[in-house]
C-alpha cells in the first residue's frame, strides 16, 4: 500500500495573497467611501438649496384664504346685502368609530334628509379621512343649541361657522341686486380665461345676477394666504406665516330702498315694472320688476323643485321686466316724434290737422283708426301730445318716413343698450328697412311706418329705455348713462363716481325742446290732458305722457272689447313723467301688463309713487325754492 504524500503549506504565499486581497478590498472600500463623501458633499453643499426647497415643499404648504365679500348699501346707508354667519354640521370620518351609527343618531336629533346623507357620502369619497365633511348646511339656532347640548355623544362631529351672503329685503331688490351662488364649472372656465382663477382659490360663491355679478371685481376682494407646516399625511401641524386677504369694497348704490319698497307695494299682484331715475345724474333711484322672488333661495343652492317652479311659472318671475321686458312703447314716444317733425320742418307749432277718428292714404283701402272713435277735431302739435291724437302721428310718420324715424330714435337710445351696470338688459327692437329684410326677408311697407308712428307695429322698448329717452327730452339733448352704482366706501366716506355721458343731441332750433316739454306739461295739467285726472291737486307740478299699448291687431270691421279677449292679450298701461316741471328732479316710467289704459292705470300708480318721494324729500325743497324766488 502506497504512503500518502504530506503537503507542506506555503505561509509566505498565503500571506502575499491575503495582502493583495486586503489591499484590493481596501481600495474598493475607500473608493466607495470617497464616492459617498463626494455625493454627500454634492447633496449637502452644492445642492443644499435645491433639496431644502423640495423638503420644504413636502413639509410646508401655502393655503389660500378667501376674502370677505364687500357689503352693498343704498344711497342713505341702509344695508342691502350683508354677510351673516351660518353654521354647518361637519364630520371628521377618521375620528368616528361607527360612521353609520353616528349618522343615524344625528338623523333622529336633527331630522336629516336622505339627500343630505347622500351628498355627505359623495363628498366624503372625495376628501381625505382626516378632513371635515359637511353633513348639513344652515343650521338653525335651535339645531345649534340642540347639538351643543348633545355634542359629548358625538366624537368627531362639530359645528363650524362661516360668513354667507344674505339679502334682508328678499324679493324687493332681486332683479336689480341679483345674488351670489356656488361657483360652478362654467364660472371656473371664465375665471381661468380671464386669469383670475387663483384669486378664487378659496372662494365658494360668485355673483350670478344683477349688481352682484356686474360689480363682482369690486365686491370680491383679493385672496390671502397662510403658510402651514404639515406632516407626511398632509395634516396641519402649525401655522408659520399668514398674509390676510383684502376684503371686497363696500359699494353704495343710487337706489333708495324706501322708494323701491313703495314701487313694490303699488305693483303688488300685477305684472310690470317701475323705473325711477335722478334726471340730473342718471342715477337709478328705484328699479322694480313684478313679480319677483327671494334671492336667498339661490345662495346655498336652490332645490330642483323650487327652481322648476320659478322657471315654469306663467308669470315669469325670473325676468327683469324693467331692463329685459320688451313692450310696444305706444303713445309715450309721440313727444319724441313731434320733436323730430319740428326739427325737420315737416310740422311747426301752427300745423294743424282735422281729426275725424280715421286716417286714410290715397289709393289704399286700409283705414287707420284713432283711439277716440269720433276723433279730436282740430289738432295742433301741442294738443296732439296732450290728448294723444293717433291721427296726427299717423300723418307725421308718413311724412317723416321710416329712415328718418330710425335715425333720430336711435339717438334717443331706442334699439340700443342703455349702458346700465347690469348684464341682464335687452336692446329691444327699433325697426328699419334692413331689420325687416334680415328678420323676415320682406320689404318695408308704408303701413309699417304708420304703425311705428304711434309706437306700435314692430317697435318695442324696455321700460329703462323709455325712462332714459324721457331724461334726454327733459335735459334738452343731454344724454346721461343710467347707473345703479353711486360709489364705494373709502375710510367711511363715499367716493362718488363721475356722471357718465354720451355726446348730446343738438337741435337747430332750441325752442323746439320747450314746445315739446310744454305739451308734456299740458298732458298732466290742462283740461283735456290724458293724465290730468291722475295728477289732480298735487303739491308739485309734474309733466308726462300716457300710453296704451295694443298687443294684437284688431280687424278692420271689429272693435276692441276688453271683456271678450284673454287677459294676456289686453292692452298694456304705460306712463312716463317727471317732476318738478320747472326744475326736474326725478323721472318715472311705469309699465303694467294687460291693465288697460295708461291714463287710468299707469299714471295713478306713478302719481302715488311720486307723492311718496316728494313727501319724503321734495316738498321742503319746492317750498324753499319758491320762497327764494319770492325773496329775489
Amino acid at each position: 500500500m502506497a504512503k500518502k504524500r504530506q503537503t507542506i503549506r506555503d505561509h509566505s504565499a498565503e500571506a502575499n495573497l491575503f495582502a493583495r486581497r486586503a489591499f484590493i478590498s481596501s481600495v474598493i472600500v475607500i473608493a466607495f467611501l470617497s464616492l459617498i463623501v463626494v455625493n454627500l458633499y454634492h447633496l449637502q453643499v452644492k445642492q443644499y438649496e435645491d433639496y431644502q426647497t423640495r423638503s420644504n415643499g413636502n413639509r410646508i404648504k401655502v393655503l389660500p384664504v378667501a376674502p370677505n365679500r364687500g357689503l352693498i348699501y343704498d344711497r342713505n346707508g341702509v344695508i342691502l346685502a350683508e354677510n351673516r354667519p351660518v353654521f354647518s354640521l361637519e364630520i371628521i370620518p377618521e375620528q368616528v368609530e361607527d360612521l353609520e351609527a353616528t349618522i343615524e343618531a344625528l338623523s333622529h336629533l336633527m331630522d336629516l334628509t336622505p339627500d343630505e346623507i347622500e351628498d355627505f357620502h359623495q363628498e366624503r369619497k372625495r376628501q381625505r379621512r382626516f378632513k371635515p365633511v359637511v353633513l348639513r348646511n344652515q343650521l338653525t339656532q335651535t339645531e345649534v343649541a340642540l347639538f351643543s347640548a348633545n355634542q359629548h355623544k358625538f366624537e368627531g362631529v362639530n359645528i363650524e361657522a362661516r360668513l354667507s351672503r344674505y339679502y334682508p329685503f328678499k324679493d324687493t331688490l332681486t332683479h336689480m341686486l341679483g345674488y351670489v351662488a356656488r361657483i360652478n364649472k362654467r364660472d371656473v372656465e371664465k375665471l381661468r380665461e380671464n386669469g383670475e382663477e387663483a384669486n378664487y382659490a378659496a372662494t365658494h360663491d360668485i355673483g350670478k345676477q344683477g349688481v352682484e355679478k356686474y360689480h363682482e371685481r369690486l365686491l370680491h376682494g383679493e385672496v390671502g394666504y397662510q403658510q402651514v407646516e404639515v406632516n407626511n399625511q398632509g395634516r396641519i401641524i402649525r401655522v408659520l406665516d399668514f398674509e390676510p386677504p383684502k376684503p371686497g369694497k363696500d359699494i353704495v348704490l343710487n337706489i333708495d330702498i324706501e322708494l323701491q319698497k313703495k314701487a313694490q307695494e303699488k305693483l303688488a299682484g300685477r305684472r310690470g315694472s317701475v323705473v325711477i331715475t335722478d334726471t340730473q345724474t342718471g342715477g337709478i333711484l328705484a328699479l322694480y320688476s313684478s313679480p319677483s322672488y327671494d334671492p336667498n333661495l339661490f345662495v346655498h343652492g336652490i332645490s330642483q323643485k323650487e327652481y322648476s317652479k320659478l322657471l315654469n311659472s306663467r308669470y315669469s318671475p325670473l325676468l327683469n321686466r324693467a331692463t329685459q321686458g320688451r313692450y310696444p312703447p305706444a303713445s309715450t314716444i309721440k313727444p319724441h316724434l313731434a320733436l323730430v317733425g319740428l326739427e325737420d320742418g315737416v310740422i311747426d307749432r301752427d300745423t294743424t290737422i282735422k281729426d275725424t277718428g280715421t286716417y286714410r292714404l290715397r289709393n289704399v283701402s286700409h283705414v287707420w283708426r284713432d283711439w277716440k272713435k269720433w276723433g279730436h277735431g282740430e289738432v295742433d302739435v301741442t294738443k296732439s301730445v296732450e290728448v294723444s291724437c293717433d291721427t296726427f302721428y299717423y300723418d307725421l310718420a308718413y311724412k317723416l318716413g321710416i329712415d328718418r324715424i330710425h335715425e333720430t330714435m336711435s339717438d334717443f337710445g331706442f334699439g340700443q343698450f342703455t349702458g346700465v351696470d347690469l348684464y341682464e338688459e335687452s336692446d329691444a327692437i327699433l325697426p328699419s328697412r334692413g331689420w325687416k329684410r334680415a328678420r323676415f326677408n320682406e320689404a318695408w311697407y308704408i303701413g309699417d311706418t304708420i304703425s311705428v308712428g304711434i309706437g306700435q307695429g314692430y317697435w318695442n322698448a324696455t321700460p329703462l329705455q323709455l325712462a332714459n329717452s324721457l331724461n334726454i327730452l327733459v335735459n334738452k339733448g343731454r344724454r346721461l348713462v343710467p347707473r345703479l352704482l353711486q360709489g364705494y366706501m373709502v375710510e367711511g366716506e363715499v367716493d362718488l363716481l363721475p356722471t357718465e355721458e354720451l355726446p348730446p343731441i343738438a337741435m337747430k332750433n332750441e325752442e323746439n325742446w320747450n314746445l315739446v316739454l310744454d305739451s308734456l306739461y299740458g298732458t298732466v295739467n290742462r283740461e283735456h290732458g290724458t293724465a290730468r285726472t291722475a295728477f289732480l291737486n298735487t303739491e308739485y307740478i309734474s309733466a308726462g305722457k300716457t300710453g296704451t299699448a295694443q298687443l294684437f291687431t284688431v280687424a278692420q270691421d271689429e272693435e276692441y272689447d276688453e271683456d271678450e279677449i284673454s287677459e294676456y292679450l289686453r292692452d298694456n298701461a304705460m306712463y312716463i313723467g317727471y317732476a318738478p316741471y320747472d326744475n326736474p328732479e326725478i323721472s318715472i316710467a311705469v309699465t303694467i301688463e294687460n291693465a288697460g289704459g295708461g291714463g287710468s292705470n299707469a299714471a295713478p300708480l306713478a302719481r302715488e309713487v311720486m307723492d311718496f318721494y316728494f313727501e319724503k324729500t321734495g316738498y321742503k325743497k319746492i317750498a324753499q325754492a319758491a320762497e327764494a324766488s319770492v325773496n329775489e
